[in-house]
């Protein structure tokens, strides 16, 4: 019987409220020991962007050794053009460690359908968009059959588009993916990643952007700015003392006074039911 390595509270958290979403590069075996024990919500091993085309083998190697012996993790796998897609699901799809995948480039519904299908029945799918064909077709992406969630890659878009990585720059694709997400009946779509060397403050700076959006989500490149954005994605202190007070206002028999008020009501259970998910709500 293999040792479960994955935190404990990050591992019991249902993959829709993760908040930080930490690539690991799966051609660096050494650090996945850090990733796991690690307080992101969510761990990927990541055998495509990160790894070049000499080392993707032994980078499957490590991800399957990784997940045959007690770790937990998503895993990206290579694009579904490229000559290693079939051989990464075939690898690692019956793996007790495996959470779900990531397909790169998704840009076609069928894309995430067939993976879905390859892999084994059931398997959940987040398909990252990386280019204007993807988001574009984001909305039948969310409701192709095997889509967990969405995620947008903003750095390959950006490449594809010519866009500038400014937030209203990058504002429509992003209100599209939380769309598509809504409407596809999926968890809130994940965002890009801040740069890996971003301090805690710009981290904020994104994150809250992210949150503007309406993505409850964001991919993290370093462990070491994984606390400030669950922190960052999580219900504000301000935020929690609005609800406890609308709540135990409401407890108390208080009377509908506008048409707002059961919808105030409704996002204040949102955010106790969050906090409470994140350990916040008696922090």
């Amino acid at each position: 019987m293999t040792e479960t390595i994955r935190n404990a509270r990050a591992a019991s958290l249902p993959a829709k409220l993760s908040r930080s979403w930490l690539l690991v590069n799966a051609a660096k075996e050494e650090t996945f020991t850090e990733a796991q024990i690690s307080e992101s919500d969510s761990v990927i091993f990541d055998l495509e962007a990160s790894v070049s085309d000499d080392k993707k083998i032994t980078a499957r190697d490590n991800v399957v050794r990784a997940l045959e012996g007690g770790m937990s993790a998503w895993v990206r796998i290579n694009k579904m053009d490229s000559e290693f897609w079939d051989d990464d699901l075939a690898a690692i799809a019956m793996l007790p460690g495996l959470r779900g995948v990531m397909l790169p480039e998704t840009e076609r519904p069928e894309q995430v359908s067939y993976t879905a299908m390859r892999a084994k029945a059931g398997l959940p799918v987040i398909a990252l968009l990386e280019s204007a064909m993807g988001v574009e077709n984001a909305t039948k992406i969310a409701e192709a059959p095997g889509t967990f969630r969405l995620a947008f890659g903003t750095n390959d878009f950006r490449k594809d588009t010519g866009f500038s990585g400014d937030p209203m720059a990058l504002a429509y694709a992003r209100s599209r993916l939380t769309i598509a997400s809504r409407m596809g009946g999926l968890p809130g779509a994940i965002d890009g990643p801040s740069a890996a060397t971003a301090s805690d403050e710009q981290v904020r700076n994104d994150a809250e952007v992210t949150h503007m959006m309406g993505m409850t989500g964001k991919l993290v490149l370093n462990v070491d700015q994984v606390v400030t954005l669950n922190e960052s994605m999580s219900p504000s202190e301000d935020e929690r003392d609005w609800a406890r007070q609308l709540l135990e206002a409401a407890e108390g028999g208080s009377e509908i006074t506008d048409g707002s008020y059961l919808p105030r009501l409704a996002r204040a259970k949102k955010i106790a039911s969050l906090a409470s998910t994140y350990g916040l709500w008696n922090a």
